[in-house]
């Protein structure tokens, strides 16, 4: 049983940790290379998808006796083969991360640029060249294909398969379709942005208490069942049968 626990316990933080990462999307610019891992990297979950797969089946096959038993491994090994493969690479994930920090800055800026009257395109590029970052190399094809001429609603719509820039596009596109004040659609998604912004770092700061928490917990639950209910039991035990 204790085998079962430890390949239950190792599986199971594995497609926790890959699952937490939502599903990669259509990239609208190459990734930036990371120090430390390059943008093909799959990262450990990926790499050794097969691997925590056969450990998560073994984990379910050992729980589940009986005839039930391969059929639960068979659905284990499964479901965490398919969380394991929607996991997002490192680099990506940095990348995004990136991006995302980088985003309310960059749109607090372009409504101003815009509210002083410079077109869309003029504007972008002079807060992408004043924010560099991640989120102005996701911007990158954005200024090149309106510096070009081309449908601005189309090119806006093309960003909302990217998970940071979706918003942007989303309102961008809205206010241009619908000839209303793009400056002032702009200013509401930055102040958005940024409480979104601020939510997620309370988040992430709430949650590295528990996160803390469980590595302890995995080093006291061994000794405190060794030291606090093995004694009691054998006492018992010995009571009983002596």
């Amino acid at each position: 049983m204790s085998l079962a626990v430890l390949a239950a316990a190792g599986a199971g933080a594995a497609v926790l940790l890959a699952g937490s990462a939502p599903p990669r999307a259509a990239a609208v610019a190459p990734v930036p290379t990371v120090p430390g891992s390059t943008p093909s990297d799959p990262g450990p979950f990926r790499r050794w998808r097969w691997a925590w797969s056969l450990l998560t089946g073994v984990a379910a096959l050992l729980f589940v006796s009986g005839p039930a038993g391969p059929v639960a491994g068979l659905a284990a090994a499964a479901a965490a083969w398919v969380a394991l493969g929607r996991s997002e690479p490192p680099a990506a994930r940095r990348a995004r991360l990136d991006a995302e920090a980088d985003l309310p800055a960059l749109v607090l800026l372009l409504a101003a640029a815009l509210r002083g009257g410079s077109p869309a395109a003029t504007a972008l590029g002079v807060c992408c060249a004043a924010l560099p970052g991640g989120a102005a190399e996701r911007l990158a094809p954005v200024r090149a294909r309106l510096a070009l001429g081309v449908d601005p609603v189309a090119v806006w719509e093309a960003l909302l398969p990217d998970p940071v820039l979706a918003p942007l596009g989303r309102t961008m596109a809205r206010a241009t379709r619908s000839g209303a004040s793009v400056a002032d659609a702009v200013d509401r998604l930055a102040v958005d942005l940024a409480a979104a912004s601020r939510a997620r770092r309370e988040d992430h700061a709430r949650a590295v208490g528990v996160k803390a928490a469980i590595p302890l917990g995995v080093c006291l639950l061994p000794a405190f069942l060794l030291i606090g209910i093995v004694p009691v039991v054998v006492g018992l035990f010995s009571t009983l049968t002596g």
